[in-house]
C-alpha cells in the first residue's frame, strides 16, 4: 500500500506538469529524479528514527498523506495565483521523496522486530513487496484514479490510504503491546489528519473552479476534462457589450478567438481547395470552424474529419455558442467524424483525397511533434490524389521562426512541393502555413472560391508570401519521429513571446 501510495504521489506530480506546462518529458524526469534522490536522503534521516520505529512511521505516514494529497491543490494554486510553478513543484518532490525514503528502512525495523531474521532475507522481501505496489499504484493512476476521481481528488484518496497504513499498523502495535494510550494517540492523529482530507474534498470542485478562473481573462462558460485534455470555454466583451468575444482553449492553450478567427480558418482552407475538391481530409479541427469552410463549397461531396478527442467534436456539436460559430457543420450529412487518432489512422488508410488540412495543435510537446513529423507527411503523400494539395498550420514565422521553417522543410523531404505563407490573426500574432502538392501549388484563391469571405483574397494571399529578411527561410532539420526537433525550435522560439 505504502509503495503504490507513494508512486502515484509521483505520477500525479508528473500529469499536473503537463496539464500546465506541456512538457511531459521535462515534467517526468524532474520530479522522478529529484523524488528518487530525496528518497535516498530521506532513508538517511531516517537512521536515528528507527529507536521509535512505530511512532515514527505513524509520523512517516501521516505527514505523507498530508503533503501528497494537498500538493496537488497546492501547486495548482501556486500556478494560478502566484505564476511560480516549477520550484513549488521541485518543492513537493523533495518532501514526497523524503517521506517515501523513510518508510522502508522503518518499516524492516518493525519486521526484524516482530519476527527476526537474515538482512538479505528482509530486503528481498521488502523489496518484492515494495515492488508489486508500485506496479499497482502505477495501474491504478491512469486507469481507475483519474477517471473516476480525477487528479486532486484522486491524490486525496490516496493520502486517505496512507492514514489507514498509519493507523493499521500504529494500533495493531500498541494494541500487542497493551499500550491503550498510544492507541487512543493514534487515532485521534489519524482522525485528524482524515478530517483535513475530508475537508478538500469537500471543497474540491470550488476550489478547481476558482482556480481554473484565476488563469483566463474572461468569465468560464464551460470546462471539463475529457480523456485526453481539460477543455475551456471562455466569453468576454472586447469593445463593450455588443462585441463578443468567445474562445476555446485547450490544455491552457488558445485555439480560437471568435473575434478574428474567420481570418485563421479561411486562410487555412480556401487556398488548398483551388482545383478539384470532391473529396476532403480534414485532421483535427474538432471545433468544426474549417470544416464550416470546406463545407460552402457546394460541390464538395464528402468530407472526413478525424479528430482524437470526441469531446471537442461533442461540444462543437451541443454547445449553443460553438454551434452558431461553426454553423452547424457536423449536422451536414456529407460529413464523417472519426474519433482516432490522426497519426494511427491515416497509417491504415487507402484511396485518394483531393484535399487534406491538417489543423493540429501546435508543436510545443513530444505527444503532438508525432504530427508534424516526416513520417507523417509522407503517409498523408499517399493519400493525396494526383492533383490533390495538402495545407498545415505551422505556427507563427514570427514568434517561432524555426519551427515554421522546420513544417515547411519536413513536408518537403516527405516528398511534396511547398508554398510557405502567412497572415495577420489578431489573437494569435502572425500565423503561418504551408501549402504543398507534388508540383508547386499556386497560392491564390480558387476560381469558384465562395462569395462573402471576410478576409482573404489574391491580394492578401500574395502579401502572404512574402516574409521580412530576420523571418525568412533558413536552414532547419527535419522532424522525425525518433528526432522531433520541431519541439526544440517551438519552446526556443516561444520564450520571447
Amino acid at each position: 500500500m505504502c509503495a503504490a501510495c507513494g508512486l502515484v504521489y509521483e505520477l500525479a506530480l508528473v500529469a499536473l506538469g503537463s496539464y500546465l506546462l506541456g512538457s511531459s518529458i521535462t515534467q517526468a524526469s524532474l520530479v522522478i529524479s529529484v523524488t528518487l534522490c530525496a528518497m535516498g536522503a530521506g532513508a538517511v534521516v531516517a537512521k536515528p528514527l528507527v529507536r521509535r520505529p512505530a511512532a515514527a512511521f505513524v509520523s512517516v505516514e501521516l505527514s505523507l498523506a498530508v503533503v501528497g494529497g494537498f500538493s496537488v491543490p497546492a501547486l495548482y494554486a501556486s500556478f494560478a495565483w502566484l505564476a511560480v510553478y516549477t520550484p513549488a513543484m521541485l518543492v513537493c518532490a523533495t518532501a514526497i521523496g523524503l517521506l517515501i525514503g523513510a518508510e522502508i528502512p522503518l518499516l524492516m525495523e518493525l519486521m526484524q522486530r516482530l519476527r527476526a531474521q537474515r538482512a538479505s532475507s528482509a530486503v528481498a522481501d521488502i523489496t518484492a513487496v515494495d515492488y508489486a505496489g508500485a506496479l499497482v499504484g502505477g495501474l491504478a493512476f491512469p486507469f481507475l484514479l483519474l477517471p473516476v476521481f480525477g487528479l486532486l481528488e484522486g491524490t486525496l484518496v490516496v493520502a486517505a490510504l496512507n492514514v489507514l497504513a498509519a493507523w493499521a499498523v500504529g494500533g495493531a502495535i500498541a494494541r500487542r503491546s497493551g499500550s491503550g494510550r498510544g492507541l487512543a494517540v493514534t487515532s485521534i492523529a489519524c482522525l485528524a489528519v482524515v478530517v483535513l482530507l475530508v475537508g478538500m474534498a469537500t471543497l474540491a470542485t470550488r476550489f478547481e473552479a476558482t482556480a481554473r478562473q484565476a488563469l483566463f481573462r474572461d468569465p468560464i462558460v464551460h470546462a471539463e476534462r475529457s480523456k485526453y485534455q481539460e477543455i475551456v470555454l471562455t466569453q468576454g466583451a472586447l469593445f463593450g457589450a455588443q462585441s463578443v468575444d468567445f474562445r476555446m482553449f485547450l490544455d491552457g492553450d488558445l485555439q480560437f478567438s471568435s473575434v478574428d478567427e474567420y481570418r485563421y480558418h479561411e486562410a487555412l482552407v480556401h487556398p488548398a481547395m483551388r482545383g478539384p475538391h470532391d473529396r476532403v481530409l480534414i485532421l483535427g479541427g474538432g471545433d468544426g470552424l474549417a470544416l464550416r469552410e470546406v463545407l460552402r463549397y457546394a460541390d464538395v461531396q464528402q468530407v472526413t474529419l478525424v479528430d482524437l478527442d470526441p469531446a471537442v467534436v461533442e461540444l462543437a456539436r451541443e454547445n449553443s455558442r460553438l454551434r452558431r460559430l461553426n454553423d452547424r457543420a457536423f449536422a451536414d450529412p456529407r460529413v464523417d467524424y472519426v474519433a482516432a487518432d490522426a497519426f494511427a489512422w491515416a497509417r491504415r488508410q487507402g484511396g485518394a483525397y483531393d484535399v487534406i488540412i491538417a489543423d493540429f495543435p501546435d508543436p510545443d510537446s513530444t505527444a503532438t511533434a508525432k504530427l508534424y513529423s516526416r513520417e507523417l507527411y509522407a503517409v498523408l503523400e499517399r493519400l493525396l490524389a494526383d492533383r490533390g494539395r495538402l495545407v498545415v498550420q505551422a505556427g507563427s514565422p514570427f514568434f517561432a521562426p524555426d519551427s515554421f521553417w522546420c513544417v515547411d522543410a519536413t513536408v518537403a523531404a516527405a516528398g511534396l512541393q511547398t508554398v510557405p505563407y502567412h497572415v495577420d490573426v489578431p489573437s494569435f500574432g502572425d500565423w503561418g502555413f504551408v501549402l504543398a502538392a507534388a508540383s508547386e501549388p499556386v497560392l491564390r484563391l480558387p476560381e469558384d472560391a465562395p462569395p462573402g469571405l471576410r478576409f482573404l483574397t489574391d491580394a492578401v494571399l500574395e502579401a502572404a508570401a512574402t516574409f521580412p529578411p530576420d523571418r525568412d527561410d533558413r536552414p532547419v532539420e527535419v522532424s522525425t519521429l525518433l528526432k522531433p526537433v520541431i519541439v526544440e525550435y517551438q519552446r526556443s522560439g516561444w520564450v520571447g513571446y
